[in-house]
């Protein structure tokens, strides 16, 4: 399918799904639950446009607000890009040591399992209280999920390391920093690029809940009080600019990926072949 009937495709099924939403949403029960397209775009609407420019006409019921959404999304994302970063780090660099250390890997074993295994959202009223109410106790319950998909993601990716290559390297008289540099990193990326799409919405996710357990700024701020009065197109609309900020950062790894990747084939070159 080429490209730009695979965007018409991808327009349409949103286009079909927002008339859908709006024409369900027209009884009043159902968009006391579900809200109401139009609403929910008047509140993003207001949120990102200074007061006096929202249109009133088409958002009648007060939606023309202030555009004080700004610093909510700035701490968000901050917490979001600094858990996304520093995890991925932390991941990288313990899954590459404990890949190429048998015996600290069989040691560790026990404990990364256990610690993985742990519901990580238990952890955020500890972090409350080691880090206070800013934005480190939202960062420190982030980079916890996006830790254990770079780490065992990385840690798979270095111990499927072709054998033959190994040797063909060793070989050659490589030493261990060139293996690493040469064979172990190159084998890993494509792993590593792979956990990093699911991290950013981790990442997201950790710095939202964080901010419900405890915050007095952030869009998981904004939408734990719309909440609390059943303000349901508010919460909406905070999903709606969290998703669309998620896919930009998305976005952004991809190409990164697509530069960092260009040896590596895509679906469509090995079709050809």
């Amino acid at each position: 399918m080429g490209g730009r009937k695979l965007l018409a495709w991808q327009v349409g099924v949103l286009v079909f799904l927002l008339l859908f939403w709006h024409l369900v949403s027209r009884n009043e029960q159902t968009a006391f639950f579900l809200g109401e397209p139009i609403k929910v775009a008047g509140r993003i609407w207001s949120w990102f446009v200074p007061i006096g420019v929202a249109p009133n006409a088409l958002f009648p019921d007060g939606l023309s607000g202030r555009a004080d959404i700004y610093v909510h999304l700035g701490v968000t994302l901050l917490e979001t890009v600094l858990a996304f970063v520093l995890g991925t780090v932390l991941g990288l660099a313990v899954g590459l040591w404990l890949a190429l250390a048998p015996a600290a890997s069989a040691i560790m074993d026990p404990y990364i399992k256990a610690l993985n295994s742990m519901p990580r959202v238990i952890l955020a009223p500890i972090f409350a209280l080691w880090f206070g109410l800013g934005i480190w106790s939202k960062v420190a319950l982030a980079v916890t999920l996006v830790f254990f998909i770079v780490f065992f993601n990385v840690y798979q990716g270095v111990r499927e390391v072709s054998p033959v290559v190994l040797a063909n390297a060793r070989m050659l008289g490589a030493n261990r920093k060139q293996l690493l540099r040469t064979v172990y990193l190159p084998s890993a990326t494509s792993w590593v690029f792979s956990s990093l799409h699911t991290s950013v919405g981790l990442a997201f996710v950790g710095a939202v809940v964080g901010e419900y357990l405890g915050s007095a700024r952030g869009v998981g701020y904004l939408i734990l009080q719309a909440e609390g009065t059943f303000d349901v197109n508010t919460v909406f609309a905070g999903i709606v600019v969290l998703t669309a900020f998620a896919l930009a950062l998305d976005g952004m790894v991809g190409k990164i990926e697509r530069r960092l990747m260009k040896w590596q084939p895509r679906l469509g070159e090995t079709e050809k072949l």
